[in-house]
């Protein structure tokens, strides 16, 4: 393992120079990896794991055509790389349990009765380990449990494997009966497409993952964007007006600026009117959101949003449920407002105009 200083506390880190692909094909050489699930995380990591040489089937329940059939349509064949959920977990040493949180509880009791000794059970995110009270998923004392969770969407698991860069992934340990656990771990994490790995436990990814989508990934960041949006457009501000100063410049000029270099780069970047205001601000907003987030990680800790995902997201008709609080945002003025500026950026992004070399954007620029 690297030492790597992350902001004065240096941590381990386990890179691809360290443990190449070649030492992870090796280590895996022997092993039949099993994908439990072929929805959001399932086709990347199992296309990944496919390209760089592992033997890898697929456990798809048929019931769900949507993913049985993109199953199919990557190149999976049925009988021979593609499974039912039981016989694939019995044909596998490594069982990738990648299918929803809430579905894990369901599926448990099969998977349950194929793992064999010396088996492993690999999960992406340690929710239904961490949560093993509630979900019931308790693991045989013979099999490693181990976990490699990327940081990104199945989506961006795959674009970031087929671009080179890879992405980053925490991995755990959370029971080593072959005494082979971890570099088993550590073998499918490279395997998978990882940029680089950093160790965790399955209740600390738990308690970050949680809070982090339901705070600044995604709930937190829909939320601002929402009332930054009334507010102008209360204030008398046009639709693509209210968009472009919220979502749009974010999205494709700032957070790209952010990425390559950090948020101090990002505001030396900008007009001095800009940067002055973001760091007047700044507190004023750490100050109001705080108490939100401390609310957040204590309702994570004690257990209480697994409780809300486990009843809700496993209730008869979530899905129809889902859609309609997904519609009501597609739906609403800002988003329709959002399809509409998307619909206006060029086509071609390779010969878009370079708004940033053109000086367009106004104050920043």
């Amino acid at each position: 393992m690297a030492k790597i200083n992350f902001g004065g506390v240096k941590e381990d880190v386990v890179t691809r120079k360290e443990f190449s692909l070649a030492k992870a094909r090796k280590v895996l050489k022997k092993e039949v990896v099993a994908v439990i699930g072929y929805g959001v995380q399932g086709p990347a990591q199992a296309l990944n794991m496919k390209d760089n040489g592992i033997n890898v089937i697929i456990g798809q329940s048929k019931k769900f055509k949507k993913d049985w059939d993109r199953a199919k349509r990557d190149g999976w064949i049925p009988g021979e790389t593609l499974f039912d959920i039981e016989e694939a977990a019995k044909k596998a040493s490594i069982v990738q349990l990648l299918v929803t949180d809430a579905a894990q509880r369901v599926v448990w009791p099969t998977i349950k009765k194929c793992l064999n000794p010396g088996d492993a059970l690999y999960f992406s995110h340690g929710f239904s380990i961490t949560y093993k009270k509630q979900t019931d998923v308790i693991p045989p004392k013979d099999v490693d449990v181990i976990m490699v969770a990327p940081k990104g969407s199945g989506t961006s698991v795959r674009r970031n494997f087929l671009s080179g860069a890879g992405i980053n992934s925490s991995y755990a340990v959370e029971q080593d009966a072959t005494g082979r656990a971890e570099e088993r771990c550590i073998a499918l994490g490279i395997a998978i497409g990882s940029g680089y790995l950093f160790p965790t436990t399955f209740p600390h990814e738990t308690n970050s993952d949680l809070t982090g989508e339901r705070g600044i990934l995604m709930g937190a960041l829909a939320g601002v964007m929402e009332a930054q949006y009334d507010v102008l457009r209360k204030n008398g501000h046009t639709p693509s007006e209210a968009f472009n100063e919220t979502v749009e410049e974010l999205t494709q000029s700032l957070i790209r600026l952010v990425d390559e270099n950090g948020m101090d780069w990002m505001y030396s970047n900008c007009s001095a009117t800009a940067q002055r205001g973001a760091l007047d601000w700044k507190p004023k907003f750490k100050k109001a959101v705080l108490p939100v987030f401390n609310q957040l990680y204590k309702a994570v800790k004690s257990g209480k949003e697994a409780e809300r995902v486990i009843k809700t997201c496993g209730k008869a008709g979530y899905q129809k449920d889902l859609a309609k609080e997904l519609a009501e945002i597609r739906d609403s003025e800002m988003w329709k407002a959002g399809a509409a500026v998307r619909d206006l950026r060029p086509k071609n992004q390779g010969k878009a105009i370079d708004a940033k070399a053109k000086g367009i954007g106004g104050r920043k620029a």
